[in-house]
């Protein structure tokens, strides 16, 4: 990780350079953004861009891969594939939920051209014609559909063209694209590791194989699987935001906070000077998340600040990140620095943004305004809140996103058990927070979150803690962290619970691991103010 480290450090220097190359001189140097060799019918003078092109289009980087796509069709304006490279960097981020019909349109609009440009062959006409389905349709009701279409056809493309090692990773993107959620098997997650582990040790400079592989392992079980893919991506392309930031899915995961840090401070900063204010937005999310986990409140708090400026920039509705990671991003980071630090009354005031295409991402402000509220003694003034999360519910609902209005009628519920809390109806209360936590096990979180706003197990632990029961307590507190290692508060509610049960060493074992987690935090939070005491 030092090596690591010190390679990220040096790229922050390099960015400058390497962007002006990319102007003044047509190209960026493999080392800068990792090596591909796409194997195409235009012309041999522009197959160095187009190869950067696609490097740049493995690692997220849309806006710049699409720079490129478009400089190769005025020196090639037959290029066919340059149209569909364009196409594929208006889909944008393959997990980042549904697209607007702006998004759609413009996809279209450039398959519409690699249909009707040049004299592709037939592996060409494969590849056009399997993107050309995402963009079949503007109806968000049925993207899914089109995703799962999508990944039949790149299989297709891969079987047929068996020498062909870009259309297997494509392939094994959209494998990993179309994994559900609520598949505990993790079929697909392990279908495309399967196909891009053999290619990450024949092609260790590829950007796409080891970003892949990190998708592919972004689940709790699977995700130590990814450290060697996280710990070398960022050296493959080490001008690239995504690139960056990228190894703290996985570093998240596994609870290795100070590696999340840094690697969403590198990419925030890049992310920054080339205009990609999404992208930067994305990262400080993560960002905010690894630093209250580390009891480091005054950096969090610098997070908010700065992503509330960043908004103003237009991160809140446009970016290299797509329009759901922006929004999502606005209204996480504020509720994750009033939530982790339990500040109830803050959490309440919170404002909502409205977000007509995204409502997932406007509920986040709902829920923890209601928690919140419920959890300051206040329930009435939740009322409104939890209304609002069973209207966004259904809107998401109506627009047929299953995983998005299962996680915000997740919320709904977990708020509304708070509220029958605080109203005194306990038993009724434990009853539908234990539920709710078990309907969240059966789901996985999405790529555009570090983790939950508020894990439903690790809120259903401190209920029971206030209504008496430890013992219960530490058994779903030490569930959290299974699934979520190392999150702060499960630490500390597990000691709590162990202590309150009278297991004096657990409890002393916990708050141990809480005050070591946190040994660069100051003084402002009053849990680890208590496990220092408790520990020694």
């Amino acid at each position: 990780m030092k090596k690591l480290a010190m390679v990220c450090c040096m790229c922050l220097g390099l960015v400058p350079q390497a962007i002006a190359r990319q102007h003044e001189h047509g190209g960026m140097a493999p080392k800068d953004i990792g090596t591909v060799n796409f194997e195409t019918s235009c012309s041999p003078s522009v197959k160095t861009k187009f190869n950067e092109a696609v490097a740049l289009l493995h690692s997220f980087w849309f806006a710049e891969s699409r720079a490129i796509f478009e400089d190769v069709l005025k020196d090639d304006p037959n290029c066919a594939m340059s149209q569909w490279g364009v196409a594929l960097t208006h889909w944008g981020n393959p997990f980042a939920g549904q697209r607007s019909p702006q998004t759609i349109a413009n996809g279209k609009a450039a398959i519409d051209k690699a249909l009707a440009t040049g004299s592709p062959t037939a592996r060409e006409k494969g590849y056009i014609d399997a993107v050309a389905i995402l963009f079949s349709s503007n109806d968000v009701t049925n993207q899914r559909q089109r995703v799962l279409d999508y990944e039949k056809a790149m299989g297709r493309v891969s079987v047929a063209n068996k020498g062909d090692v870009e259309a297997r990773i494509f392939w094994a993107l959209s494998v990993a694209q179309a994994a559900s959620p609520t598949d505990k098997t993790y079929a697909r997650n392990l279908q495309a590791a399967e196909m891009l582990e053999p290619l990450a040790k024949q092609m260790p400079k590829h950007p796409g194989i080891a970003h892949y592989i990190i998708h592919a392992y972004d689940v709790p079980l699977l995700a130590p699987r990814a450290l060697p893919a996280a710990r070398s991506y960022a050296g493959i392309a080490p001008v690239v935001p995504h690139a960056l930031h990228m190894p703290s899915h996985t570093f998240t995961r596994v609870g290795y906070w100070k590696e999340s840090v840094d690697s969403n401070t590198r990419s925030a900063e890049i992310a920054e000077k080339t205009n990609g204010i999404g992208e930067a937005m994305h990262a400080r999310d993560y960002m905010t998340y690894a630093f209250l986990q580390m009891g480091m409140d005054t950096q969090a708090k610098e997070n908010v600040g700065h992503a509330t400026r960043l908004a103003s920039m237009g991160g809140g509705t446009q970016g290299a990140a797509g329009t759901g990671p922006n929004t999502f991003a606005l209204a996480a980071i504020p509720a994750r620095y009033a939530m982790e630090r339990q500040q109830w009354t803050e959490a309440a005031m919170l404002q909502p943004r409205s977000a007509p295409n995204t409502p997932y991402t406007e509920a986040i402000t709902h829920f923890v305004r209601a928690i919140g509220a419920a959890r300051a003694g206040r329930p009435a003034d939740a009322a409104a809140d939890v209304e609002k999360l069973a209207a966004l519910r259904d809107r998401e609902i109506e627009m047929k996103d299953e995983y998005w209005a299962s996680q915000v009628n997740i919320q709904r519920l977990g708020a509304d058990a708070w509220v029958m809390f605080a109203k005194g109806m306990k038993d009724a209360a434990l009853k539908q927070m234990r539920e709710t936590a078990d309907m969240e096990d059966l789901t996985d979180k999405s790529a555009v979150t570090p983790g939950p706003i508020a894990p439903a197990r690790e809120l259903l632990g401190f209920m029971l803690l206030e209504n008496n029961q430890p013992k219960e307590a530490l058994v779903e507190f030490e569930a959290v962290m299974k699934k979520e290692p190392n999150r702060f508060l499960a630490i500390y509610g597990a000691g709590k619970a162990a202590e309150g049960a009278k297991q004096a060493s657990k409890a002393k074992g916990y708050y141990k691991t809480l005050v070591e987690m946190c040994k660069d935090a100051g003084a402002e939070r009053p849990e680890l103010q208590y496990a220092r005491k408790m520990a020694n």
